[in-house]
């Protein structure tokens, strides 16, 4: 039997809830903390080490027992975050139309060329290996998360680092190719026997 917990319900069970914050300023909060690197270990602790430190059973007990132990983290780490938040108001200020236009069509034609193809790179590889054929997929089955088919199974190319995600938004489909960037090109990572 196997038990599922979303993230909200687990908050819930733990009397924990989240902030009221409101539209874009967790997103927002979360890329420059991670340009920051506010709630690094150096910053904040070793959050793992420090829960299995922590006696107590409640929130509020967590957040004494923290806050006796690490004063001035919290404040430490606003401050990173709030000096990378002025930082990326004064770029902000200056993205220009041109800068847009620019992203856009990086993003639009040179990564989805790239990209594509580059998946179409690896379909045909592990094809190859395994002895079978491949194609792309179609537009519903792209809809559904499928990068394409190899011997007739839907196939999804993610890279290595969703292995060790929680993946809340989407749910993987088909057999999962892995690949890794390398100095000199790519590391596939797939199990032949799903073929």
């Amino acid at each position: 039997m196997k038990i599922t917990l979303s993230s909200a319900e687990v908050r819930e069970l733990l009397d924990a809830p989240p902030p009221k914050l409101p539209t874009y300023v967790s997103p927002i909060l979360n890329l420059a903390n991670r340009f920051a690197s506010g709630t690094r270990p150096k910053v904040v602790g070793q959050m793992s080490e420090l829960i299995k430190q922590f006696d107590g059973r409640t929130l509020d007990e967590w957040a004494e027992w923290y806050q006796r132990r690490h004063p001035d983290a919290i404040a430490h780490a606003v401050r990173l975050i709030r000096d990378k938040l002025t930082e990326f108001q004064q770029v902000i200020e200056n993205i220009t139309d041109e800068m847009i236009e620019s992203w856009v069509k990086d993003l639009v034609i040179v990564k989805t060329f790239v990209g594509l193809k580059f998946q179409e790179a690896i379909l045909k590889k592990v094809a190859e290996s395994t002895g079978h054929d491949y194609s792309l997929a179609s537009p519903e089955q792209e809809a559904r998360g499928i990068d394409g088919l190899i011997g007739g199974r839907e196939v999804s190319i993610k890279p290595a680092s969703w292995k060790d995600q929680v993946i809340q938004r989407e749910s993987l489909q088909g057999v999962l190719i892995y690949y890794r960037k390398t100095e000199d090109g790519l590391e596939i990572e797939f199990e032949p026997a799903d073929f």
